[in-house]
């Protein structure tokens, strides 16, 4: 039996073992391990998906693209395991139409996402890094008096938090911030995950945008969802909150959130997605935002977090071969972060 990894640097670029999915493999059939053949790839130009996979049955992909003519021309595909929670890399109608099995790894980053935010957050209010690195230029050591700070150090404890979007992570970045002290908002589809929640209000998103001194996203991307983060959402807003995105960069027009920071609109942006990944050098939110903290997609990245994907992800496969698909995704095309 052969697997093909198509790209598997972004999740395990040495730290973990791949072993994990052969075995998983061989139990799941019943096979020596010495005839599951596994070839891992760290990354997959399109032109070169073909002739990689070849005549196996099962792939894994995190970003590489599968689109309906190249699963058109791997007749003896029969499953995609996707290393991600969004799967819109695989094209599913045409999965379905060849009778391939997609699933996905959903919930293995809640804890680590949710940890990323407030790392993000202290970071803006408080500027430990910047702070540090005064102090080993020997700022600290000319100054006269004991203590000097070169931003202003913010407390959290009494604002209010606004989410959209209340699923896992939602509702793990809804403990912190009322563990923070902070008063908690929600706007979200799915407002019966917050019944019964002492410490959160569900409100609409305007009542959310207008009093929230923190806006998080944390929804899925689709039609309704791309884009939403624009200059009317902007504008509601209040004028000293900061907007965090852990979620999909495609939620956000970035030129207009571009505009709304340097127009003090908005105070700042905490990012740490955005719509084009790498980005390209001049991106507008890159090349002169002061006041926009941007990190390149790691939220997810903890290695814990990535342990379990892979186990999850490992799972996924042998329950397929067990004739008990888990996480199936191609029975639907609605594509959620």
């Amino acid at each position: 039996m052969n697997i093909v990894i198509l790209d598997g640097y972004a999740l395990n670029p040495g730290d973990l073992n791949w072993e994990v999915v052969r075995s998983a493999v061989a139990e799941a059939a019943n096979l020596p391990l010495s005839i599951v053949e596994l070839s891992t790839y760290e990354r997959t130009e399109p032109e070169h998906i073909v002739s990689r996979v070849g005549e196996a049955s099962i792939i894994l992909t995190n970003k590489t693209p599968l689109t309906g003519e190249t699963l058109r021309q791997l007749p003896q595909l029969r499953y995609i395991g996707v290393l991600a929670t969004g799967y819109d890399v695989v094209d599913v109608e045409a999965a379905i139409q060849q009778g391939i099995t997609v699933t996905n790894v959903p919930s293995y980053g809640t804890d680590t996402v949710a940890q990323y935010v407030f790392a993000m957050l202290l970071s803006w209010c408080h500027r430990v890094e910047a702070h540090d690195q005064a102090v080993k230029r020997g700022a600290w050591s000319r100054q006269p008096d004991f203590s000097f700070w070169l931003t202003p150090q913010t407390e959290l404890a009494g604002k209010t938090f606004g989410i959209i979007g209340y699923g896992r992570i939602g509702q793990k970045v809804a403990q912190l911030a009322h563990a923070f002290g902070m008063r908690v908002l929600i706007t979200s589809r799915s407002q019966r995950n917050a019944l019964n929640v002492p410490h959160v209000q569900v409100v609409t998103q305007d009542e959310l945008l207008a009093q929230s001194d923190v806006v998080s996203l944390h929804c899925p991307l689709n039609d309704e969802t791309k884009g939403m983060v624009n200059k009317t959402f902007l504008n509601r807003m209040k004028s000293t909150a900061v907007l965090i995105n852990t979620a999909r960069g495609a939620l956000v027009n970035e030129a207009e959130l571009a505009e709304a920071v340097e127009q003090y609109v908005i105070e700042g942006a905490l990012l740490d997605v955005l719509s084009e990944e790498p980005p390209q050098e001049h991106h507008p939110l890159i090349a002169k935002q002061e006041r926009i903290i941007i990190t390149p997609h790691m939220a997810w990245a903890s290695q814990a977090a990535r342990r379990r994907l892979l186990d999850i992800a490992s799972g996924n496969i042998a329950a397929y071969l067990n004739g008990m698909p888990q996480h199936v995704v191609s029975r639907h095309t609605d594509s959620r972060q």
